[in-house]
């Protein structure tokens, strides 16, 4: 008679991981010509998905409520915008040549040209840069190398990969930089880490020149849309705040 072999299960340890948050360096220069500068932070891991019907409604309602309030003379007037606008000024750029990306969908809207459907995590991300004002950098936080990024400003003949558009002068433009090279600008993010559809772990940015008022309530509806539509957990939040 053939007896039949107990089945032994080996229970494998769970290794709890911590997940450590980039660190952000804010660049000397920066610091001396932008006392006012906060940055919103958030990190997590999402769900991305192609697209979302829910979300588009939002952002339909919102496209009328932008057209009933801004017209193309006025939207860059807006606080976040305009004070971003400014920041490009100080630095010698110019925002109507090299407009922030929160302008930049704003005018969209203005002009009736329908916005870009991308893929659910950039699509909401544009949802918030409208509704604020704040021009913001969405990336693949496993796509970024090293622990640490740095925003300085951009160099004579510094290469960037704009996302859709190629090459970018970004020479006085304030930039994001891990270990590699540039990864964002307030006028547009690098193809390198971009965020597609096996993005697992997001970092958002929020750049507001017009310092903390209002911040606040920015991260909390983004973190509100983020667990929303992409079923964001490990949710890591903050601001960075240039103390003088």
């Amino acid at each position: 008679m053939h007896r039949q072999k107990k089945q032994i299960l080996t229970l494998i340890p769970y290794r709890l991981v911590k997940i450590k948050m980039k660190i952000i360096k804010i660049g000397e220069k920066i610091r001396q010509l932008f006392p006012n500068l906060t940055l919103g932070i958030i990190e997590c891991s999402i769900v991305n998905t192609p697209s979302s019907e829910t979300l588009w409604e939002e952002i339909n309602t919102l496209k009328e409520s932008i057209k009933a309030t801004y017209t193309i003379e006025t939207a860059n007037k807006r606080p976040a915008i305009a004070a971003t606008r400014q920041a490009y000024r100080i630095f010698g750029k110019d925002p109507n040549r090299y407009r922030p990306s929160a302008e930049a969908l704003c005018r969209r809207i203005l002009r009736d040209l329908e916005l870009y459907k991308v893929n659910t995590a950039v699509d909401l991300i544009n949802l918030i840069s409208i509704q604020t004002g704040y021009s913001i950098g969405g990336f693949d936080a496993d796509k970024i190398t090293g622990q640490e990024i740095a925003l300085g400003i951009g160099r004579e003949n510094e290469p960037f990969e704009a996302i859709g558009h190629g090459q970018l002068n970004i020479a006085g433009l304030p930039v994001y930089r891990d270990e590699t090279g540039g990864i964002g600008t307030p006028t547009s993010d690098n193809e390198r880490t971009k965020l597609n559809l096996s993005t697992t772990r997001l970092l958002m940015i929020i750049n507001a020149y017009s310092g903390k008022k209002g911040l606040d309530e920015s991260l909390d509806f983004s973190e509100m849309l983020l667990k929303k539509y992409v079923d964001a957990k490990d949710i890591i939040k903050k601001t960075e705040q240039i103390l003088t």
